[in-house]
C-alpha cells in the first residue's frame, strides 16, 4: 500500500504492529475509543426516544439449546418496526438475543462477532462458551453510562458447550452481571408472560422439534398480553426468528418450518384461544 501523494509505502501506527491482547474491544478502546458504543455520551440532561426490541426467549432441549425472538420493534406507542432481527448468530457454535435500544443493541452485536472472529486468529482456537459468555458480560458493562442514560442493552447468550456436549443459557443485567440459566429463560418487556408459558410447556429432554414449538408458543402468549411483543403475522408472512445450536453448530429454522409450527399452535388454540372477555 502506498501514500497518494508521495507514492510511498504507507506505514501502519505503531498500535497495530505492537504486541496486545486478543481482545478487538481492548485494542479499539486504547487506539479509537469514540468508535465503541461506550466511546459516546448524550448532552448532559438529554433523552433520545429510540427503537426497542423484545421479546427473547431461550429453552434447552436434549442435545443443544434454542432461542427465538418476536419481530416487533416498539418507540413508545408507536411500532416502530414490523419484521426487526433480534436473533444473531455470534459464531459458530452460539447466538445472542437483544432486548432493548435496538440500534445499541445491534452495533454491539456486530462487535462481539468481530471480538470472537479476532480472538480466533490470534489465538487460532475457539474460546471456551463461558469465557466467550464473559466477553460479552464486559461489553455490556462498558455500555452501562449510555445504559444510565436510558440507552439500555441487555442481551441473552446461548451456545453448545463443546467440552461438555450441552447447550447453555446466559442472561444479563445492565451493569454486566452474568448468570448461567437453568432449563429455559426469557428477556423483555414480554418475558412474564413468555416465562409463564415456559414454565407450563417446558420439560427436560425435550426434542429439537419440541422445542422449537415451546419457544413459538411461549412468543404467542407474549403477544397476547404484551403491546411490545409481536405475534406471528399471517397476512404479511411474518415468522419468530428461531435459531437451534447443537453439536453441528448454530442454525436459523426456514421460514416454511415455522410456517408450520405457528399453524400448529393457533390451530390448537382456535377452540380453546384462552383470555377471552
Amino acid at each position: 500500500m502506498t501514500q497518494p501523494s508521495t507514492g510511498r509505502p504507507r506505514r501502519l501506527d505503531d498500535a497495530f504492529l505492537s504486541a496486545g491482547s486478543s481482545s478487538f474491544t481492548e485494542f479499539v478502546a486504547a487506539y479509537r475509543p469514540e468508535l465503541l458504543p461506550s466511546g459516546r455520551r448524550l448532552p448532559s440532561g438529554a433523552t433520545i426516544e429510540a427503537p426497542h426490541g423484545t421479546t427473547i426467549v431461550s429453552l434447552l432441549f436434549d442435545g443443544g439449546v434454542v432461542m427465538a425472538g418476536d419481530r416487533r420493534a416498539t418507540m413508545g406507542n408507536v411500532i416502530a418496526n414490523r419484521d426487526m432481527e433480534k436473533v444473531f448468530a455470534a459464531d459458530d457454535y452460539s447466538v445472542v438475543g437483544i432486548a432493548g435500544t435496538a440500534g445499541i443493541a445491534i452495533e454491539l452485536v456486530r462487535l462481539y462477532q468481530v471480538e470472537l472472529e479476532h480472538y480466533e486468529k490470534i489465538e487460532g482456537a475457539i474460546m471456551s462458551l463461558e469465557g466467550k459468555a464473559n466477553r460479552l458480560a464486559s461489553m455490556i458493562r462498558g455500555n452501562l453510562a449510555l445504559a444510565m442514560q436510558g440507552l439500555t442493552v441487555v442481551p441473552t447468550y446461548a451456545g453448545f458447550d463443546l467440552e461438555s456436549a450441552t447447550g447453555r443459557i446466559y442472561s444479563y443485567d445492565v451493569t454486566g452481571g452474568c448468570y448461567v440459566e437453568g432449563g429455559h429463560h426469557s428477556t423483555g418487556s414480554g418475558s412474564v408472560f413468555a416465562r409463564g408459558a415456559l414454565k407450563k410447556l417446558w420439560r427436560p429432554a425435550l426434542e429439537e422439534q419440541a422445542a422449537v414449538s415451546v419457544a413459538i408458543e411461549a412468543l404467542y402468549d407474549a403477544a397476547d398480553d404484551d403491546s411490545a411483543t409481536g405475534g406471528p403475522d399471517i397476512g404479511r408472512q411474518i415468522w419468530p426468528t428461531v435459531a437451534v445450536v447443537d453439536h453441528a453448530g448454530a442454525r436459523f429454522v426456514a421460514q416454511d418450518v415455522l410456517e408450520g409450527h405457528v399453524e400448529s399452535v393457533i390451530a390448537a388454540r382456535r377452540d380453546n384461544p384462552g383470555g377471552a372477555r
